[in-house]
């Protein structure tokens, strides 16, 4: 079975083809693992100090849409025959770069005669980081520029332990780029990292823990403020006297919400028994987070997976990944249904692909 998958619910278009050999279900053997016969992606930059309007990220994906898909097809040496299913991102994600990637998806779906499966987007990288790293039944933190949750497999639904009660931990970080007006190439979290980095004071922050649940607007809120007096030139160590630096507020914030993410972490995996952590998301390539969660999960006797950034940032090839599982159980996505939603709940999917 083959797939093309096209993601587009942010501001990264991604379009990739997979390849799903056939799994022997009387053979207790391990299913041979799938393989990626094309993975491309073009991301939409917006200018410092800017975030990306919904109509002008629209706009970036039905420029590139086309080209992509060629390009897919021509890396993986593939004709249009080849493929069984075409997958595209029904949601969460922002509206108008959704409608773009369902309408081009439908499209294609109509023309090359193939069904059409729609993917939730979270689904799609929990999938992918299972079949990338080998994880088995790990607690999944899942933290990007629009989700934040810890997730656990139960029962053929991937339940949410706890998730972000305002902002996602992304959208904080991106959004504190944005105060100190540093670019967006290759992204704003990435550059925020590597800010982070070189940061020696921990100040202060709000740590906005609720249960298993978080809180980021707030920590946004309180660090934006201490750039304000830093530019004024009004912030300074309390230890040294010497002058607060945007490397030093990176490094606290960062060092904040992830502190937040561990601990919510840690505690579902005490909850469901657990000793495996996986990572996902465009903010799970961030090393620190990695870092960090990897001291915990040791101290527990475990282990914490992650990927690399073809695959924790958004990318076409997850959406075929999950699509193709999902295809292979008999779904498909009936023509008035090929809509796309801005809120689709992890916990709605039926995972009908897994029965462990």
């Amino acid at each position: 079975m083959i797939a093309i998958g096209l993601e587009g619910s942010a501001n990264k278009l991604g379009v990739g083809i997979i390849y799903h050999p056939e799994r022997n279900k009387n053979s207790s053997k391990p299913a041979p693992p799938a393989q990626i016969l094309s993975n491309i992606r073009h991301t939409y930059v917006s200018p410092p100090g800017e975030g990306f309007l919904p109509k002008d990220t629209a706009l970036h994906h039905r420029a590139h849409v086309t080209d992509l898909v060629r390009r897919c097809l021509k890396e993986a040496k593939l004709t249009i025959d080849d493929v069984n299913c075409v997958c595209y991102t029904k949601g969460p994600g922002m509206g108008a770069p959704l409608q773009s990637v369902a309408i081009a998806a439908r499209t294609l779906s109509l023309l090359w005669d193939k069904p059409l499966v729609g993917v939730n987007h979270c689904i799609g990288h929990i999938e992918m980081g299972r079949e990338i790293t080998g994880a088995t039944n790990p607690v999944v933190l899942y933290v990007s520029g629009g989700n934040t949750q810890v997730i656990a497999y139960s029962t053929q639904r991937y339940r949410i332990f706890g998730e972000t009660l305002d902002i996602a931990v992304g959208n904080c970080l991106d959004r504190f780029a944005r105060t100190l007006n540093i670019s967006n190439d290759p992204a704003p979290g990435y550059n925020i990292e590597q800010l982070a980095k070189s940061g020696k004071v921990l100040l202060d922050l709000p740590y906005a823990v609720k249960g298993m649940d978080c809180s980021f607007s707030g920590i946004l809120a309180r660090v934006d403020e201490y750039a304000a007096q830093m530019y004024a030139g009004k912030l300074v160590d309390p230890t040294t006297g010497a002058p607060i630096t945007p490397e030093d507020l990176c490094f606290s914030l960062q060092e904040t919400v992830f502190s937040m993410l561990v601990e919510i972490t840690e505690r579902a995996m005490a909850h469901v028994g657990s000793n495996q952590v996986l990572i996902v998301g465009g903010v799970g390539c961030n090393e620190r987070v990695q870092e960090m969660m990897g001291i915990m999960a040791r101290s527990r006797g475990g282990s914490v997976y992650a990927t690399d950034e073809r695959f924790c940032i958004d990318n076409g090839i997850m959406i075929a990944h999950a699509g193709l599982l999902a295809h292979a159980t008999g779904f498909e996505t009936e023509l008035k249904d090929s809509t796309c939603t801005q809120r689709f709940r992890t916990d709605d999917v039926f995972i009908a692909w897994r029965d462990d």
